[in-house]
């Protein structure tokens, strides 16, 4: 069983409702000057994180994964679609006091551990500043001791040291864990966490997943784990949504969808997860051209690559609809044929 689902059931953690919610949220980027092409880079994507939950969003280097989490950021404004957290739309939040308030509740933690913090200051000084622009009634002293509590909190302890370190100091894991402290210090409700294990090593990465499910149980946080891995989304997430050139493919809850995958993007998925065991392969089924998202048209975007292809795929968008009690998929072929990953 993985580390965000031992001693909890999803149905209890469910219970307390939706915090951040998309819904049929979409993002297209004008390319080219004035008379050039649009890239989709999201289409009517549905996307609900309930209390509690760490949800994976899955799928390869430009499937819209990030810029989804650059929308929920505020970071980019939906072309068309809402974002609404605890009910509210973030369209009615446009005032610089409302936005900060929204980013201290919904913060984000970045991909590249070396690059996020600035080099020429302390580690003291970069949670300083978040809690100064986020908390500003905290006093100095306040400020400080809340700065140690979530330095200790994500195992860089003694918290008080570690303030008066640079970030050179500092492995990769360290300022990853502190980006999870500097998100942690704003009281959040709902954390995006960007790719934070890629660029770490494998030997490092349990740790960083482990941080997220015993945030997510001692905390009471949720998390949007941004992903390519599905391996580390099996181990950590309770909820997998897989993304493909901009749409939702499948989703549903991680056992089910990784065990009984419906969309032949998500069984390819499984397939290329590597295993010691196994000679070095290919898998037989990545086959055909990259997703096109530059006026993709109609069609099923996956169907240059998918070996069931057929005839309908090239003219009628698949859509989203239900496999089995909370797992659905968008394939015009599989859905309602699900059947055990290979």
């Amino acid at each position: 069983m993985s580390a965000a689902r031992e001693g909890e059931s999803r149905g209890n953690r469910n219970q307390a409702g939706a915090l951040l919610e998309a819904v049929a949220l979409t993002r297209h980027f004008r390319i080219g000057g004035l008379f050039g092409r649009t890239l989709h880079a999201v289409d009517d994507v549905d996307l609900t994180l309930n209390a509690r939950e760490i949800v994976a969003l899955v799928g390869e280097s430009g499937s819209g994964k990030s810029t989804v989490a650059r929308l929920f950021a505020m970071v980019f404004r939906p072309t068309a679609g809402d974002i609404r957290f605890r009910g509210r739309s973030l369209r009615e939040i446009r005032s610089r006091r409302d936005i900060l308030a929204y980013r201290g509740q919904v913060p984000m933690v970045f991909q590249d551990p070396f690059s996020s913090l600035n080099p020429v200051h302390t580690i003291g000084y970069a949670l300083d500043r978040g809690l100064k622009l986020h908390r500003p009634s905290l006093s100095r002293a306040e400020r400080e001791a809340e700065a140690i509590r979530v330095l200790d909190s994500v195992g860089l302890s003694p918290g008080r040291r570690m303030l008066e370190r640079y970030p050179h100091e500092l492995s990769g894991g360290q300022r990853q864990r502190v980006g999870f402290a500097r998100a942690l210090s704003c009281h959040p409700k709902v954390v995006l966490a960007d790719e934070p294990v890629s660029m770490l090593d494998v030997s490092i990465r349990i740790g960083l997943l482990n941080l997220m499910a015993q945030l997510c149980e001692s905390e009471g946080l949720s998390f949007l784990y941004i992903t390519h891995d599905i391996a580390s989304a099996r181990y950590v997430a309770h909820r997998v949504v897989v993304m493909y050139a901009g749409q939702v493919v499948e989703s549903g809850p991680t056992e089910e969808v990784l065990h009984r995958p419906v969309h032949p993007y998500t069984r390819l998925l499984l397939s290329a997860v590597p295993d010691p065991r196994a000679e070095l392969n290919i898998a037989a089924t990545d086959l055909g051209e990259p997703p096109r998202v530059v006026e993709p048209g109609e069609g099923c975007r996956f169907r240059w690559r998918c070996p069931l292809a057929i005839s309908i795929c090239a003219v009628v968008t698949p859509r989203l609809r239900p496999a089995s009690p909370g797992h659905d998929g968008a394939c015009h072929v599989t859905v309602g044929q699900a059947a055990p990953a290979a």
